[in-house]
C-alpha cells in the first residue's frame, strides 16, 4: 500500500494514498448532503436535541461535512494505532500506517504467530475506537445546545467510531474480527488450518457483502472485493510460509556452476541473440567471477534495433541489485522479492556470485515440499531466464 509520506508518531511513519483524496470529498459530500436526515438520527441514538435548522445554510453543510470525514479518519487512525502501538509491545515490526479508500491499513513486516499475541494485536483496534466513541460521547453531552455545529460533529463521531469498532469485529477475515477468529482457532488447530477456516469465513461474508451492497451500498461491494482477494492471499502466504519453515535458499537456487551469465562488455545485439537461443529473460552480469549487475529482456529491448550493435551490457543493466545468501530463508526471498516487484534475486556469499533464485525456483520447491519430498541443490539444469513474473 504506497502513498506519500505526511508524518511519524511512535517511529511509524504515516501516509495517504492517492485513493484517500478521492474518498475524502466523497464523504464530505454525501455527509454535507443529508446532514439534516443525520442530525435526527443522532438525536435519536444519543438522545439529545439538536436544532437541525441551524445546520443549515450555503456552506456550512460542506463545512460541517469535511470536519466529520476529517474527523472519521481521524479515528480510523487511531484505530491502527491502537493496532500498532500493542504490536510495537510484542517486538513487531510496524512498516508505515496508511488511509486509503477503505479507511486506514496498518503494514506489518510480520504478524507473530503467537496466538495471543495476535489476539491482542487484533482486538487493540476496536477497543480503541470504542474509547474514541466514548469520549466523543462524553463531548456531546456537555456541549452547549446553542452550538449545534459542535453537537452534531461529536454526536457523528460518538455513534460513527462505535459503529467502526461493531464493524470491524464482524468475523470477515482479514478485518479485526477475523483475525481474532484465526487466533480462537490457533489455540487448538495449526496456523494454517486456521487460516483456511477463517479465509473461508472471510469469503463468505464478502458474498454477502457484495450482494446487499449491490442493493444498498456500492462500498459494500468493494469491500467484499477487498477482504475475497485479502483473505485468499493471507491463506496462500500462510501455507507459503509452513512449507517453507526452514528452508533455505542455498536448496531452492540455480547453483553457480549451472548458471548462465554474461559479460559487461557483451553487446545488446549479441545478448538478445543468446536470449533467443538459449530462452532466457536474464542473465546476471559477472566480472572477473564477481557480479556486477542483471540484464533483462526488458532492459535490452529499451535499446533501438539500429543502436544494439553499438551498446553493451553495462550500458544497460541494472547495476543496484537485490541480494540474498545461501541460509536466508525461502520465504524472506519471496517475500523480497513480491515486495520489490522482481522476479529473481541474485545469491552471493563473501562479495561472491553463488547462485540465483526464482519465483520459478521457489513455485518448483513449494510443488516437491508439497509432494512430501525434501528440495535439494543442485538437481536443476537451466539457467535463469524461465519466465518469473
Amino acid at each position: 500500500m504506497r502513498g506519500f509520506k505526511i508524518g511519524t508518531a511512535f517511529s511509524i511513519p504515516v501516509r495517504l494514498n492517492w485513493t484517500f483524496l478521492i474518498v475524502l470529498p466523497v464523504f464530505a459530500f454525501i455527509i454535507g448532503t443529508d446532514i439534516t436526515t443525520l442530525a435526527e438520527l443522532i438525536e435519536d441514538v444519543l438522545g439529545r436535541e439538536i436544532e437541525g435548522a441551524a445546520l443549515e445554510g450555503t456552506y456550512r453543510p460542506w463545512l460541517l461535512g469535511l470536519g466529520a470525514a476529517l474527523g472519521l479518519f481521524g479515528g480510523v487512525l487511531l484505530h491502527e494505532f491502537g493496532h500498532s502501538i500493542v504490536a510495537l509491545r510484542y517486538g513487531c515490526r510496524i512498516e508505515s500506517i496508511t488511509l486509503w479508500l477503505l479507511g486506514g491499513l496498518a503494514s506489518f513486516e510480520e504478524m507473530p504467530e503467537n496466538w495471543r499475541q495476535e489476539f491482542w494485536i487484533a482486538i487493540a483496534g476496536p477497543v480503541v475506537s470504542v474509547g474514541v466513541g466514548i469520549a466523543f460521547y462524553g463531548a456531546f453531552l456537555v456541549a452547549p445546545s446553542t452550538a449545534p455545529s459542535v453537537l452534531f460533529l461529536f454526536g457523528y463521531l460518538a455513534v460513527l467510531n462505535i459503529v467502526l469498532a461493531v464493524f470491524n469485529m464482524l468475523p470477515a477475515f482479514p478485518m479485526d474480527g477475523g483475525r481474532v477468529l484465526r487466533a480462537l482457532l490457533a489455540r487448538n488447530r495449526s496456523r494454517v488450518e486456521a487460516t483456511q477456516l477463517a479465509a473461508g469465513i472471510g469469503k463468505a461474508f464478502a458474498v454477502l457483502f457484495a450482494i446487499v451492497g449491490i442493493f444498498a451500498n456500492l462500498f459494500l461491494v468493494v469491500l467484499a472485493v477487498f477482504i475475497y482477494i485479502a483473505a485468499a492471499g493471507e491463506a496462500r502466504q500462510t501455507v507459503f510460509k509452513a512449507a517453507f519453515d526452514d528452508v533455505t535458499v542455498s536448496e531452492l537456487m540455480t547453483p553457480r556452476d549451472q548458471l548462465d551469465t554474461v559479460g559487461p562488455d557483451t553487446t545488446v545485439a549479441e545478448l538478445i541473440d543468446q536470449m533467443f537461443t538459449d530462452r532466457h529473460t536474464g542473465y546476471p552480469v559477472v566480472e572477473n567471477d564477481t557480479h556486477v549487475g542483471i540484464v533483462t529482456l526488458e532492459d535490452a529491448t529499451d535499446v533501438r534495433d539500429v543502436e544494439r550493435d553499438a551498446y553493451t551490457v553495462a550500458d544497460v543493466m541494472e547495476r543496484e541489485v537485490m541480494t540474498v545468501t545461501p541460509t536466508t530463508g525461502a520465504m524472506t526471498a519471496l517475500e523480497t522479492m513480491q515486495r520489490n516487484g522482481v522476479g529473481r534475486l541474485l545469491v552471493v556469499e563473501d562479495d561472491r556470485l553463488v547462485g540465483l533464485i526464482s519465483r520459478t525456483d521457489i513455485m518448483r520447491g513449494f510443488t516437491i515440499i508439497q509432494s512430501g519430498v525434501r528440495p535439494g541443490a543442485g538437481d536443476r539444469t537451466r539457467g535463469v531466464g524461465e519466465p518469473t513474473d
